[in-house]
């Protein structure tokens, strides 16, 4: 019997999106989210700090990413789309903005990847759709903090604009 392996930063994602819905629908201190939801992590420290520090960064950044999200999906009633949609879009930008090490397209996949798990047949490309007009617009914005290895091409192409 072959299993497939699920990437561990995947898995992660996942209870950061299952953490951020809970904070969505109970209302629950941010602090009993993460001793609930997140506490499995805890047994590996560097798991359970990214998986905090992402729950956080988009709870705490969520004005400015909406914000950024709103812009992009012009055509979408921003309220009326799906929950876990939004906040797979919110954590994707999260990790965009606020995880230099983290390369863009990986942000956007894994975002995609678990739509195709959890929410409808059309949030994939819905989800990828408004994830690259945003990382376009970033790019011309020149906000983009990235280094390290397959980060380069943002900056090489940033330093000679």
């Amino acid at each position: 019997m072959t299993e497939q392996k699920i990437p561990k930063r995947r898995q992660i994602r996942e209870l950061v999106m299952q953490a951020l819905y809970a904070i969505e629908i109970s209302k629950d201190a941010p602090q009993h989210v993460v001793d609930t939801i997140l506490s499995e992590l805890k047994e590996n420290g560097a798991d359970f700090d990214f998986a905090q520090s992402m729950f956080i960064k988009t709870i705490s950044h969520q004005a400015e990413i909406d914000k950024r999200l709103k812009a992009k999906s012009e055509h979408w009633d921003f309220h009326r789309i799906a929950l876990i949609d939004k906040i797979l879009l919110r954590m994707s930008l999260c990790e965009i903005l606020y995880f230099p090490d983290i390369p863009p397209k990986v942000s956007i996949n894994e975002a995609i990847e678990i739509a195709k798990d959890y929410s409808t047949e059309s949030s994939g490309t819905f989800i990828n759709g408004i994830m690259d007009a945003v990382l376009i617009e970033l790019k011309k914005e020149g906000v983009l903090n990235k280094t390290g290895r397959g980060l380069l091409e943002t900056q090489s192409k940033k330093s000679h604009t």
